[in-house]
């Protein structure tokens, strides 16, 4: 996966993190249904990292590059959700 970090912003989250979660094979990747980011064709990330922090990004892609506009330590509330839908999975 290639990345374009230009926009990057983050508190307390490394880019090495964020690709990291990225490459989470359990990552979830929503489409925001409603309001200003899903006009502005965002997207929302949850994934690991390989020491198992959750990581909550903010992206946009063409399908071939992922530009990261923002991510974040994961909040409970996305944790829950992830794991949820990791136990989906299998």
């Amino acid at each position: 996966m290639d990345f374009e970090w230009s926009m990057f912003s983050a508190q307390e989250v490394r880019a090495e993190e964020v690709a990291e979660s990225f490459e989470d094979p359990y990552s979830v990747r929503l489409m925001p249904d409603q309001g200003a980011i899903s006009e502005m064709n965002r997207f929302f990330c949850l994934g690991m990292t390989l020491t198992s922090r959750g990581i909550f990004s903010v992206y946009s892609s063409n399908g071939k590059q992922v530009k990261v506009v923002a991510a974040r330590q994961m909040t409970p509330e996305e944790e829950f959700f992830y794991n949820r839908k990791v136990r989906e999975y299998l």
